[in-house]
């Protein structure tokens, strides 16, 4: 697996995988290149035999860094790859929403030191709520 900074090319294959993964809630092609690309996020696909398999989406808002999207195809799961593309992403502090309903990622994210700090009602289309997360990471020893 390599992790690299996503190019414009990514778009659809991304593109695909969020239409996959998200359904009504996926990004639009044209938004899915306005998140690669835009120069104030920060964008890592993870490619597996020459194919785009996951990608991380992030922005960075001066004293935190948003989760936007962290995403990985069905077939690839539970390898490491949201985790190793986590820890491609330089943050002191991170911020995420998800849907307070979705176990699976709200132990993910706690595995990964994320822990609740709000929640969001009705933040969904669907009317569902939202949990915020946050991950404080120590600063090194100087």
């Amino acid at each position: 697996m390599t992790v690299r900074p996503a190019r414009d090319d990514d778009v659809p294959a991304v593109a695909s995988l969020e239409t996959e993964l998200f359904g009504v809630d996926a990004w639009s092609r044209e938004a899915v290149a306005s998140e690669l690309l835009d120069a104030r996020r920060t964008a890592l696909v993870a490619e597996v035999d020459g194919a785009v398999v996951a990608y991380v989406v992030t922005l960075d808002t001066g004293d935190a860094v948003d989760l936007q999207r962290v995403a990985v195809h069905p077939a690839h799961r539970r390898r490491g790859l949201a985790r190793e593309l986590l820890a491609a992403v330089a943050a002191s502090r991170m911020l995420l929403e998800v849907g307070a309903a979705n176990t699976a990622a709200l132990a993910f994210y706690a595995s990964e030191g994320f822990v609740e700090i709000d929640r969001r009602r009705r933040y969904y289309r669907d009317g569902s709520d939202a949990v915020v997360m946050q991950r404080v990471l120590e600063a090194p020893a100087q």
